[in-house]
């Protein structure tokens, strides 16, 4: 059999079935498949590949993917009485993975394996065969570990352009597939079969610049008009109070001509609107921040890290995650410090010597710096036609400039008459990048604003291998001189007292989602000059009505260690812990902890020998409650919106949202029927909720368990009117 190779002259277009049989005969019935994280999944391929292995036990299939992603499910009635119109609405005909349905209900075949190295959050608990075969690995790190471990075949969705004949895109997903190619094409030098597939799905946004490729690199394009279902979708949640107060410490943190990377979330997108306010609406903005005390208590990390003043010079976005927010921050002025795609003139640009504008000044501050030469060799004529300085390629012949039209001038950029010649081959305008990222996800307008941009607009995103996102190794100059004053924002779901983050895992053991790139960040902010890590908690949680605090002494798992701890920002202020002692670590978490929980953190401190039996904590730190924050919250409400970034959500979904997420909080170890009980008889104003009692199905509720979920409803709206 002749092995099939990812070098191949062109690509075959197939449909789907005649994919599946090409993979399999090929393979030889032994497949292993490497499939992109998140959005860019062949689904129609996947569950097509899935249903032969299924039907021909002989066969074996390894999945080696990340977010393998899939429509919310309900947990309970009422849940399904909310969800399920949503559903039909936003994901409309989507296909599920069939190979997630199955691992969800422990029910894959035994010749078929899921490995993943990043979950859908929280799905995958208590799940033994999902968590055996997680794969812990940083972002950086995927490429190297899938191909130790054999890929055989490569699948992916693409977009194409009638425009663009013989080229592909990788649209939302090159960051690994990038990477991966030169390690398999070693191994298809040494005779292995390799299968490189392509999926088009005609409503993929289509990429340009590194996501752009031949598609000779395909070895298979599967393009039927029948399989671009619905592409899968994040609708944007709730940014709840709590929310508000950690992003807005934050946007105080982020400088004005550096670069800022976020990850996705309720936490991101309050982060994203506070930056907007603070660019736009910066009397309100100084207002807020001030009201809540951070100007005072927190003044020398806020000055000393970010400020309070508008976005002069604007941000650079780099970020493995391409979000809506990070889009929005393009679209509101924000995100507009261009980077150049060299060193040299990265530097030229930054200092103000060059600007986007290409002129004969361009070529003199490029012979000052010492990148030209006065007479200029091949190798710089190739540099300059590489950057996109010269429109069109200038050789040279017998030691004159020659042009394509056969003029030539003499080679000396002193000379009039070839500075003229030159002038009118410069190209107009430098190419510069706003946005670099790695893979993208979120709602369907989201893919629908990319898909409308312009050429001119979509060419400064950069969708691109997650090695240069995420690492500084490979073009490390560049990414230096690019990175200035670099913030890169995560987030946590719990801290301790001395520094460490925990943001994947229990103690347990259990994997909630995956490390992905989150240590890599944190990693280039002590490597980078002038950089800092920002973990982003929410100080407290609350399940079954009973409050505990997500800042602990000590935890049983570790994603960031403690000699990488940096800065962390609840809602209640900014923990500065960079080359600190622990105690003074320890004194800094204290003072965002929630106050509630203050003494006894201060009391397992002590007992183990970490704060003096004479600390106190200093008077301002001590009101960390959620009633100040209630109060603060009244005053400015207008500008802490339930939905900063737009929702998927009607009115009437919107304040069901709140109430069911009010519900949960409080039904969690509890039965309907104990709260049922206790939940309000009178007093409700029933006509105000007829249009939520109508979408939920409770107008005419009859029998107990009905009459119950109205009740409980009723109670849930009331007590959520003024949240």
């Amino acid at each position: 059999m002749t092995p099939a190779g990812i070098d191949s002259t062109t690509p075959d277009t197939v449909s789907v079935e005649h994919a599946v049989e090409r993979v399999v005969a090929l393979t030889g019935g032994s497949i292993r498949l490497g499939l992109p994280l998140g959005l860019g999944k062949p689904n129609q391929f996947v569950n097509a590949l899935y249903d032969y292995a299924c039907a021909h036990p002989e066969c074996s299939l390894d999945i080696y993917t990340a977010l393998s992603l899939g429509k919310p499910q309900p947990g309970s009635e009422m849940e399904r009485r909310f969800i399920a119109p949503f559903l039909d609405r936003v994901y409309g005909d989507y296909q599920e993975l069939h190979y997630r349905q199955a691992e969800r209900k422990r029910q894959l075949p035994a010749n078929i394996r899921v490995f993943e190295f990043f979950f859908q959050p929280a799905s995958m608990l208590g799940n033994a065969s999902a968590q055996q075969n997680y794969i812990s690995s940083n972002y950086t790190h995927v490429a190297r570990d899938l191909n130790a471990r054999g890929v055989n075949v490569v699948a992916q969705l693409v977009a194409v352009d009638p425009n663009r004949p013989g080229r592909v895109s990788l649209s939302c997903n090159p960051e690994v597939t990038l990477d991966l190619r030169p390690l398999l094409l070693e191994r298809r030098a040494r005779g292995e079969t390799i299968i490189a597939i392509g999926q088009v799905h005609d409503a993929l946004p289509y990429m340009l610049n590194d996501a752009e490729i031949d598609a000779h690199e395909l070895d298979l394009l599967i393009q039927q008009p029948d399989i671009s279902t619905r592409l899968f979708s994040t609708p944007n949640m709730p940014v709840l109070r709590q929310d508000h107060f950690v992003g807005l410490h934050a946007s105080s943190l982020i400088a004005d001509g550096g670069l800022l990377q976020i990850g996705i979330g309720a936490l991101g997108d309050a982060l994203v609107h506070h930056i907007l306010m603070r660019h736009h609406d910066n009397t309100d903005y100084r207002r807020l921040l001030a009201d809540t005390g951070a100007l005072k208590n927190f003044a020398d990390v806020i000055d000393a890290t970010g400020g309070q003043g508008t976005f002069d010079r604007g941000l650079y976005g780099c970020s493995e995650m391409v979000t809506v927010g990070l889009l929005g921050l393009v679209d509101g002025g924000v995100i507009r410090r261009t980077v150049a795609h060299d060193p040299d003139l990265q530097q030229l640009l930054e200092s103000g010597r060059i600007g986007e504008q290409i002129s004969l000044q361009t070529l003199d501050e490029l012979v000052e710096e010492g990148v030209l030469s006065v007479r200029l060799t091949q190798r710089q004529l190739g540099w300059l036609q590489q950057q996109g300085i010269l429109s069109e390629a200038i050789s040279l012949r017998d030691g004159r400039l020659a042009f394509s039209n056969g003029e030539s001038v003499v080679n000396d950029l002193e000379d009039r008459v070839a500075r003229e010649a030159i002038k009118t081959r410069l190209s107009a305008i430098l190419p510069t990048t706003l946005l670099h990222g790695g893979f993208f996800l979120g709602p369907a307008a989201f893919y629908r604003r990319l898909a409308n941009m312009s050429d001119a607009e979509r060419e400064r995103i950069n969708m691109t291998r997650i090695s240069y996102v995420n690492d500084l190794l490979g073009n490390e100059r560049l990414k230096r001189a690019q990175r200035r004053h670099a913030r890169f924002v995560n987030t946590v779901f719990s801290a301790t007292l001395m520094g460490a983050g925990i943001a994947d895992q229990l103690e347990s053991g259990q994997v909630l989602s995956g490390v992905g790139g989150q240590y890599n960040f944190v990693a280039q902010a002590h490597e980078l000059e002038g950089a800092r890590s920002i973990l982003m908690l929410r100080a407290w949680r609350e399940r079954g009505g009973e409050a505990s605090s997500n800042i602990v002494w000590s935890y049983g798992h570790t994603t960031i260690p403690r000699h990488l701890r940096d800065i962390f920002v609840t809602e209640y202020g900014i923990a500065d812990l960079r080359g600190k002692t622990d105690s003074e670590c320890i004194d800094a978490m204290l003072r965002v902890a929630d106050s509630r929980f203050q003494p006894e953190l201060i009391a397992e401190a002590q007992a183990a020998g970490k704060l003096p039996a004479s600390y106190v904590l200093p008077e301002p730190y001590r009101h960390n409650t959620p009633e100040r924050l209630e109060e603060i919250y009244r005053r400015y409400r207008e500008s802490m919106p339930r939905f900063p970034l737009g929702t998927d959500f009607d009115q009437v979904e919107q304040r069901l949202l709140t109430a069911l997420g009010w519900l949960k909080e409080k039904m969690s170890g509890k039965s309907y029927f104990q709260l049922g009980r206790s939940a309000l008889a009178e007093g409700i104003d029933v006509e105000r909720y007829q249009p939520h009692l109508q979408r939920m199905e409770l107008t005419g509720a009859e029998g107990i368990r009905q009459r119950l979920y109205r009740r409980l409803l009723l109670t849930a709206l009331a007590s959520t009117e003024n949240l």
